[in-house]
Formats: C-alpha cells, sequence, structure tokens
C-alpha cells in the first residue's frame, strides 16, 4: 500500500525542497499548503490566513487518503508545527487504515537564520513565490514551534544540508 510522508520543521529548514528529493525518487506527489495558499491568495490572506489554512489542510489529509489508496505515495509538505498538529495528523491517517510517517527536518540555528535571509533577498528580487519571514512572522513561530522530541511516535529525523 501507498503511504502519506508529513513534513515537519521550520520555516526555511528545508521541508519543501526534501519534498521534491522524495518524490523524484518514485512514485509519489507533494501537496503544499504553502504552494496552494501563495497561488490562490498570494500573500494576501490577511487575518483569515490561519483560518484558511487550516480548511486546507483538513482538505489536504482527505485528499491524501484518496490518493493513497490510488497506489501513489504522498508527500504533505504542511509544517506540523506543534505536537498536537502531530498526534491529530497520525490519529487521522492510522483511523482510516493508511500509514504514514512524519519526517523532521532538523536545522541548526545559524544556518536556519542564514536561509530565512537567502529566502527573504530571493522574494524581495522577485525570484521565488514565498512567504516573507518577517519579525512578526518570527515571533508567531517562536510562540508555536514544538520540536518534536525522542519517543514521539512515527517520527523520522532528517538533518538539513
Amino acid at each position: 500500500m501507498a503511504n502519506v510522508i508529513l513534513m515537519c520543521g521550520k520555516l526555511c529548514s528545508g521541508k519543501s525542497t526534501y519534498a521534491r528529493v522524495l518524490a523524484s525518487r518514485g512514485n509519489a506527489v507533494i501537496l503544499s499548503v504553502d504552494e496552494i495558499m501563495l497561488a490562490l491568495f498570494g500573500t494576501d490572506a490577511g487575518e483569515m490566513h490561519d483560518v484558511y489554512v487550516g480548511r486546507l489542510r483538513a482538505h489536504l489529509y482527505d485528499k491524501a487518503v484518496e490518493i493513497v489508496r490510488g497506489g501513489v505515495d504522498v508527500i504533505l509538505d504542511i509544517g506540523l508545527w506543534t505536537r498536537r498538529q502531530r498526534e491529530e495528523a497520525r490519529a487521522f491517517f492510522g483511523e482510516r487504515g493508511v500509514p504514514c510517517a512524519i519526517h523532521y527536518i532538523e536545522i541548526a540555528d545559524d544556518e536556519w537564520q542564514r536561509r530565512i535571509e537567502l529566502r527573504n533577498a530571493a522574494i524581495a528580487r522577485g525570484e521565488v513565490s514565498a512567504y516573507p519571514v518577517d519579525d512578526g512572522l518570527m515571533r508567531k513561530f517562536a510562540a508555536m514551534f514544538e520540536t518534536p522530541q525522542d519517543g514521539e511516535p512515527g517520527i523520522v529525523r532528517i538533518e538539513s544540508k
């Protein structure tokens, strides 16, 4: 049976890049919250951003089950910043008999800051379509992100390169 791989990690840790590498290795499709949100709203979702992300995540979970049942692996590029989100994802797929693993992309703080700067510069030059990481987003992220702990079920640790 096909399975679901859920991407977990900090902003700019390399989740999307890693997802593309995984997808290139075989019969897999990537479903990305950021890609769809940017296509639909650009950076203009405003106060509704988190509501839309929640709705989209629920829709992509359903789509992932549909695709897996069609025999294709799914890579969900969604972040899973909190333990609760990871628990809900495991429960959702487990209740539907769909195998899943959470690939956590670990990144050193200095490399993380470097990538944020590179991403913001690339956005400013119009080279990429992505969310800029400003001080407000950094504060929100710092308040939310919960690093997966040893013993948390289904976690595969990947060192960002």
